[in-house]
């Protein structure tokens, strides 16, 4: 019998952590892409995060013969985390960062969906299906719904890398499912990540350096930047994030990920001054509006269950 549960306090406090660290790693890397190369950087923090979760599980005396064993669904998640920050490298390059934080977020929503139709403690109700309806409505909104090409240089560039930051979103949570419905799910949470950290740093840096995106002027923004993405995205925060999937239903984890595109949007117009259209703050509150009623539902089943 599955031994997860539903959110308490410490999983919100964590959710709301790891939420602010999400969107502030869009910024960090928009912040830089001039010095160095988006995916180039986006491998090399990978690469490191790896090097840092290997010290834990040295420091931990874990044993990696059951993750070993493990090697095909391992390398599927470690292809899928390549696919995701591939993506949102290349996003950031037409798009804003307040886009690809808004977007990217539905992956909980992805998640859900492929969830719902392989385990039967994460099925979803009817509420949660309207939040994916209304989620994706918004989506549309913010795509259809522009300003046209003349009121921002980036416009007809924002529209493919917009796409390519929801093919992130829907690689991001294809992860999440593999990571459930598989033997990975039984594995520390170290192990799952470091097959991502592994297989996704060799993938990307394979794409960096064959697309000739290799460029790094070292400065102390672009070393900053590198430390935060290394130690607070590539390691501790997902390190959190999947020890958060092994003790906690997947589908309540996202009722905080409606705080990421919030964060995000308005960190990018305050430190990146980028603009923000109110068709894509109406899509993107539709999204926020889709996440709670399909991330929120376990509460509201739980206070209807004590107040009757």
């Amino acid at each position: 019998m599955d031994q997860r549960r539903p959110m308490d306090g410490r999983a919100s406090g964590l959710m709301l952590l790891l939420c602010l660290i999400w969107a502030m790693q869009q910024i960090a890397l928009k912040a830089t892409t001039d010095d160095f190369s988006l995916v180039f950087q986006i491998g090399w923090r990978t690469a490191f995060g790896g090097v840092l979760v290997a010290l834990v599980m040295l420091w931990r005396r874990e044993s990696i013969s059951q993750a070993l064993s493990l090697w095909r669904p391992g390398m599927c998640v470690g292809a899928l985390y390549a696919l995701e920050f591939v993506f949102i490298g290349e996003s950031l390059r037409f798009t804003t960062a307040g886009h690809v934080v808004v977007l990217l977020y539905t992956a909980p929503i992805f998640a859900a969906i492929g969830l719902h139709w392989k385990l039967a403690e994460e099925r979803l109700a009817w509420i949660q299906w309207s939040g994916v309806v209304v989620a994706f409505a918004g989506v549309g909104i913010a795509f259809l719904v522009r300003k046209g090409p003349a009121a921002h240089p980036m416009a007809s560039a924002m529209v493919w890398g917009d796409l390519l930051t929801l093919l992130g979103g829907a690689a991001w949570g294809a992860t999440t499912v593999v990571v459930r419905v598989t033997p990975l799910a039984a594995l520390p949470a170290s192990q799952s990540l470091m097959y991502q950290l592994v297989v996704g740093s060799f993938l990307i840096m394979l794409f960096a350096v064959s697309t000739g995106q290799t460029t790094f002027h070292p400065s102390p923004l672009v070393w900053a930047g590198l430390a935060f993405q290394t130690v607070f995205v590539a390691f501790i925060s997902y390190l959190t994030w999947f020890w958060l999937l092994r003790k906690y239903l997947a589908s309540r984890l996202g009722v905080f990920s409606f705080l990421t595109p919030l964060f995000g949007v308005v960190l990018g117009a305050w430190l990146l001054d980028e603009p923000i259209g109110p068709g894509f703050l109406l899509g993107a509150a539709l999204v926020v509006v889709g996440v709670v009623l399909l991330s929120g539902y376990g509460w509201y089943a739980q206070w209807r269950a004590h107040s009757t």
